[in-house]
């Protein structure tokens, strides 16, 4: 058996403090342990290398050949006139709001993609291109078809009759591809927001035309000498956002729910944990659950199973990591190994046969810690691969998608006797429970035939749930891992505020334990647990990987149409919330959320301080045009009152921030809601 290699990476010069760098147990023992043999991981990295102090700052141009322009701030800040300027002439506002429109064009490049492929795939199904995949929820595309213009009954002799199936879906995929690049009109999914969402959105202009041509527009007028005025160049920004909340992402959900199933809840773990020494362990990471769906089914069937004991392994032990732990967690309960940050770590363990990724949120580093171990690191999108010649690229095909499954998984068995004797997969997990669907929110609240979110508004409105948060978002090795997710998300149902929860935040929650009815009793305010308890719910809703937050938006459209508590998203008691936050995603995120009336709270900090001028814009102006705005704040407590009073605030304007007695509504009543 093939021993760690110790001497494949030099010591780090400066070490993370373990306990210093994450709450969790899991990743201290395995920071400490990467330290002992010699390998670097990320919170190494962060302690040696310090953030750029301009660049943090969103006022480092770079976007010629004649900067890097750096504008920092005076110290003792401005007085007067801001009279910085580049080579060029560009302004600190003007530099700001390029930096920071560029990162929504990255975010929303990123998940709209991502979408790309998934409609991509789904065309093939809907061609018959394929056998791996089928249409698993039929009720979901017929659902959708009304948006994309796709009728789902048919007149014939007079009659009308349902539609078939297959020519629907086929329809609906073509529709769906057009979006990204149709030469006029507008995104259908935009009139899914309430009409005066839509209405604001027209108004100011910002009605996204197609998917890529916002994102391709944005880096246009960001070039050189092209658009220099921060309020024009961010209603772009609002455009390639809304591209991507109501566009790209919300597609890339409802397609990957009509061809996996859509989400309801069920029980699995999390944490490194879930590894099983005497299993073949396979972690997946990325985003996109094309691939990881097939490597599920494939490590079910008994042959592939049989295969692994013949090589003295009990059986196959999958594990996800960010977004792809989420989407598998979500659909078949499949355990999440980890956030972010612990991707190293799992290979760290000593016991993971394989690791398989795709795209986005994947270290290069990977590559140099699998080589001081038997790890196959595997590779498997055309857009995504490493330099590193040790890294192995399978190149994922749908047309052949069962069989690079089974390659691939058959691969990691044969590496299982391979593994060296240090073997150390920290003994933490906990239960948890996801897969709260919109869909799924609706039947638990209302069952099958009364499917509603009138339940959740009735509480809301008679006090015992105080608002709703969704608290999302990434890890940042500049911060403690998890330990903001983990306080805001406790400060905020302490407080009697639901919270909806995806991507590393999400896995975050449920190591920690939040995502079981259990822990309302536990963590609740009094009100929260009530319901929890009633329901039979998690305080905590897990609502899928990053580009589900368009459930987030679909969610919040709901309690609208449910009645009592305004009639636009910006009107209801609900605050938005990323502690974390790290990618350009994280920006793009935010900003459709801002866009879509949602108050929403960046930890850490902006890359737009340097900018005073632009940051009010974002902080104060934005709330006048779509009713939500950005705002900032480091401490999670802090972080997560302001949410509070943000929510206390709607409750006033609603007239609803005193509790009422409980009372038993009749179905008078509840149409009354509506009015």
């Amino acid at each position: 058996m093939a021993e760690i290699k110790k001497t494949a990476v030099a010591k780090a010069p400066k070490l993370a403090d373990p306990i210093a760098s994450s709450i969790d147990k899991s990743t201290q023992e395995l920071i400490a342990r990467a330290q002992q043999l010699g390998i670097d991981t990320v919170f190494d990295r962060a302690a040696q290398m310090k953030p750029c102090a301009i660049g943090i700052q969103g006022i480092c141009c770079k976007n010629c050949a004649m900067g890097p322009c750096r504008l920092p701030l005076p110290k003792g800040g401005i007085d007067g006139e801001d009279t910085r300027k580049g080579l060029c002439g560009a302004t600190a506002n003007t530099i700001a709001a390029r930096n920071f429109i560029r990162m929504i064009a990255g975010g929303a490049a990123a998940h709209s993609d991502h979408g790309r492929c998934v409609a991509e795939v789904f065309l093939s199904a809907a061609r018959k291109e394929t056998d791996a995949y089928k249409i698993k929820d039929p009720n979901k595309l017929l659902a959708i078809a009304p948006f994309f213009d796709v009728a789902v009954t048919v007149e014939v002799d007079g009659q009308t009759q349902d539609r078939n199936i297959d020519e629907i879906a086929l329809e609906v995929a073509e529709k769906a591809l057009n979006e990204w690049g149709k030469a006029e009109g507008e995104l259908r999914y935009l009139k899914r927001a309430p009409a005066p969402l839509y209405e604001k959105w027209t108004k100011t202009g910002v009605k996204p035309r197609n998917i890529d041509r916002e994102i391709v527009e944005i880096m246009h007028r960001t070039h050189m000498g092209v658009d220099q005025d921060y309020k024009n160049l961010m209603k772009q920004g609002t455009r390639a956002s809304l591209a991507d909340g109501w566009g790209g992402s919300m597609i890339a959900t409802d397609l990957q729910d009509v061809l996996f199933g859509t989400p309801y809840p069920l029980q699995s773990e999390a944490n490194l944990g879930v590894m099983k020494e005497d299993h073949v362990n396979i972690i997946v990471h990325g985003h996109e659950p094309v691939l990881s769906e097939m490597i599920v089914a494939m490590s079910q069937k008994p042959e592939i199973i049989e295969y692994a004991k013949s090589k003295g392994a009990k059986g196959i032990q999958l594990g996800g990591i960010c977004c792809t732990a989420n989407e598998i967690f979500q659909r078949h309960g499949v355990p999440q190994a980890g956030t972010y940050l612990q991707q190293e770590l799992a290979i760290i363990t000593g016991a993971c046969d394989a690791m398989v990724v795709d795209i986005q949120c994947v270290f290069q580093n990977l590559a140099n810690v699998a080589e001081c171990f038997h790890t196959k690191l595997i590779t498997t999108h055309p857009i995504a691969k490493m330099e590193q010649d040790s890294v192995i690229h399978i190149e994922f095909d749908e047309h052949h998608a069962l069989e690079d499954a089974e390659k691939i998984i058959r691969m990691a068995i044969d590496n299982f006797q391979n593994r060296g004797s240090e073997v150390m997969i920290p003994q933490y997990k906990a239960s948890a429970i996801g897969g709260f669907s919109v869909e799924s929110i609706q039947y638990h609240l209302g069952g099958t035939f009364r499917g509603t979110y009138y339940t959740l508004n009735d509480n809301i409105i008679n006090g015992r749930i105080r608002g709703i948060a969704g608290v999302v978002g990434c890890n940042n090795a500049r911060t403690r891992h998890n330990e903001a997710h983990i306080q805001v998300v406790k400060e905020l149902i302490k407080n009697d505020v639901i919270v909806l929860t995806t991507g590393c935040n999400g896995i975050a929650c449920a190591m920690e334990g939040l995502l079981t009815p259990e822990a309302a009793a536990v963590h609740c305010g009094p009100g929260l647990a009530e319901v929890c308890e009633t329901v039979g719910i998690p305080p905590v809703l897990h609502m899928g990987s990053c580009v589900d937050n368009s459930r987030l938006l679909l969610a919040a459209t709901e309690v609208v149409k449910a009645g009592g508590l305004g009639k636009d998203i910006c009107d209801l008691p609900l605050a938005g919330s990323a502690p974390e936050w790290m990618s350009e995603k994280a920006i793009s995120i935010g900003h459709y959320f801002v866009a879509s009336g949602v108050y929403t709270v960046f930890g850490l900090h902006l890359p737009t301080s340097g900018a005073p001028v632009f940051h009010d814009y974002l902080s104060k102006e934005m709330e006048k045009m779509y009713g939500g705005r950005w705002d900032l704040e480091a401490d999670p407590i802090k972080h997560a009152q302001m949410m509070i009073a943000h929510i206390d605030k709607k409750r006033q304007e609603l007239g609803i921030d005193k509790a009422r007695e409980r009372v038993l509504m009749d179905m008078a009543d509840r149409q009354a809601l509506e009015g």
